[in-house]
């Protein structure tokens, strides 16, 4: 058979089975439901979204800081998905299975387009597509903008493959058009003008004069400096520098960068470096995989110190291989400069680290292995049969261990108690049970959880509610006042609490102390109906 004909056969079937792979592993997403962790800031709670695409909608999204982003294509992506199928949770999570499958077949494309590689592309593209350390981002509905963000990294690296070898104006503006379509889904893009030079460096090899096609036949090539290739990504920059400037400036006003007081900067760099390291480990054995991990002390210095041998003792050998293999560097520096705007030395959220931040960092080190492993076995002659086994071994119980992982995430209660099950000391985690137990009417076991939230994290005001709110609903109104004024102190302009507390002083017969917290709800939250009325409606009975 002619081998054009061989790689263009070959192309379809290795599409056809990554397509069914991803299906097999992620296919009961379609079952799942709304989780009380983000979805309801997202969607379930959100009537911005549950307006569907409308003129108002719209430029909420873009003008909006909701949840500590500003992603307006993600906000659009929730509402179409809302206009299209309502509130039914089986359709949203079929819409991040079918951008995961996306994003995969487009990794195997753009791979198999630079490398012209089929087989080395396609072991990369499998394990990015069934690895457990991308589920997170797969299963969450609140991470759209994980697997929306990555399609528009992936085709603006198809695109920039054309233009690296063909150059046009028409493709540079594409380009743009799609990386800034990109950053508007989620700002982890901001990277990617870096990852552009990695890849200008292998596979693409712009800094050479010359070099071989996929048949080994030489050709030429006009050869590109270093300064050239960055002042060519100038635009770029500039994009992930607004990108940056927006992204800072909208997370500190919604309360998500965590102060330099709150976390000293040495914590912070110290966690950097061990995650780092604890990234490559859950990708080699991916265990005890959580929705949340708590950052509750600093790493050992011990650990610290180790993590960051290992760090440089691995650089150093890639800079050493890199000579030989290309890949070695921009595998590895894909790696770590991916990861930089999510490792936590500005620390948004109280997470040590989190599954969905390596969703597309792992790509660097997937490229290492896919490619690497054949280079060493060079030679040998059982070299197709080894790759073959490996492969196998790797694959296929990482395939199984992201089937259990999905399904972990069915439901809220399944999720966080697999949480607990697999961390230590989990406030976040207590305080997702103690709101959905409340909400099943689990009263007893809202309680349980609540104050383990509040015991081991005593300045997280969401505990405080969430137990005031199972005091509430247990009748025992005096503790429920107690945990929602702690709240309050916590943080003054709490929505709800003033008004919850009104309520209770109102059930208890103090009026006086009821219309005081109705009215301080109303100062903070003047479009709040509930409290006007009840306001209004002691005051009619007992006149000021």
């Amino acid at each position: 058979m002619n081998k054009k004909v061989f790689d263009r056969y070959g192309t379809v079937w290795a599409c056809v089975f990554l397509v069914v792979a991803t299906l097999a592993v992620f296919s009961q997403v379609h079952k799942h439901e709304f989780l009380d962790f983000d979805d309801s800031e997202y969607v379930t709670e959100n009537e911005h979204v549950q307006s569907g695409l409308t003129r108002d909608s719209i430029i909420w999204a873009f003008t909006t800081g909701h949840a500590s982003n500003w992603h307006p294509l993600t906000w659009l992506s929730l509402m179409l998905d809302y206009q299209l199928f309502g509130l039914r949770a089986g359709a949203f999570h079929i819409t991040n299975l079918l951008l995961h499958t996306a994003n995969t077949l487009l990794l195997f494309l753009v791979l198999r387009k630079m490398t012209r590689s089929l087989y080395r592309s396609g072991f990369v593209a499998l394990v990015f597509a069934l690895h457990p350390l991308h589920v997170e981002s797969v299963a969450w509905v609140a991470e759209r903008k994980d697997v929306l963000s990555t399609l528009f990294w992936l085709l603006t690296m198809w695109v920039y493959s054309s233009y690296a070898q063909r150059g046009g104006g028409v493709r540079y503006l594409i380009i743009l058009l799609l990386f800034g379509l990109g950053l508007m889904a989620k700002p982890m893009l901001v990277t990617l003008p870096c990852v552009l030079l990695l890849v200008d460096y292998w596979p693409l090899r712009r800094l050479e004069s010359s070099g071989r096609d996929g048949e080994g036949v030489k050709k030429q090539r006009t050869r590109l400096t270093v300064a050239r290739l960055v002042l060519e990504k100038i635009p770029l920059f500039v994009l992930s520098v607004i990108s940056s400037i927006i992204t800072v400036i909208v997370q500190r006003g919604g309360g998500a960068v965590i102060s330099a007081g709150a976390l000293p900067i040495g914590w912070r760099v110290s966690n950097a470096i061990v995650c780092y390291v604890v990234y490559i480990l859950k990708m080699i054995v991916p265990v005890r995989l959580a929705a949340f991990y708590p950052n509750m002390s600093p790493p050992a210095l011990i650990e610290t110190i180790g993590a960051a041998v290992a760090l440089v003792c691995i650089t150093i050998v890639v800079v050493r291989g890199a000579r030989r293999w290309r890949y070695l560097a921009t595998g590895w520096l894909w790696y770590i400069g991916t990861l930089v705007p999510v490792i936590g030395v500005v620390q948004v959220g109280a997470q040590a680290y989190a599954d969905r931040y390596a969703y597309v960092p792992l790509i660097g080190l997937f490229i290492i292995v896919g490619w690497l492993v054949p280079d060493i076995l060079a030679g040998w002659r059982y070299k197709k049969i080894a790759i073959w086994l490996c492969t196998f071994l790797a694959v296929v119980p990482m395939a199984i261990a992201a089937t259990l992982q999905v399904g972990h995430w069915r439901n809220t209660v399944a999720l966080f108690e697999h949480t607990l099950a697999v961390t230590e000391d989990n406030c976040v985690a207590h305080n997702g049970l103690a709101n959905k137990y409340g909400k099943l009417g689990q009263i007893d076991k809202s309680i349980e959880h609540g104050r383990e939230a509040v015991r081991i994290c005593p300045q997280y005001r969401m505990a405080h509610y969430n137990l005031g709110m199972g005091y509430y609903h247990k009748g025992e109104l005096e503790k429920a006042i107690e945990r929602w004024q702690e709240a309050l102190r916590l943080k003054q302009d709490y929505r709800e609490v003033n008004f919850n507390i009104g309520v209770a002083f109102e059930a208890l017969g103090e009026a006086d102390k009821a219309v005081e917290y109705f009215r301080s709800e109303l100062a903070i939250n003047p479009g709040h109906k509930r409290a006007q009325q009840k306001l209004d409606a002691l005051l009619t009975r007992h006149p000021h």
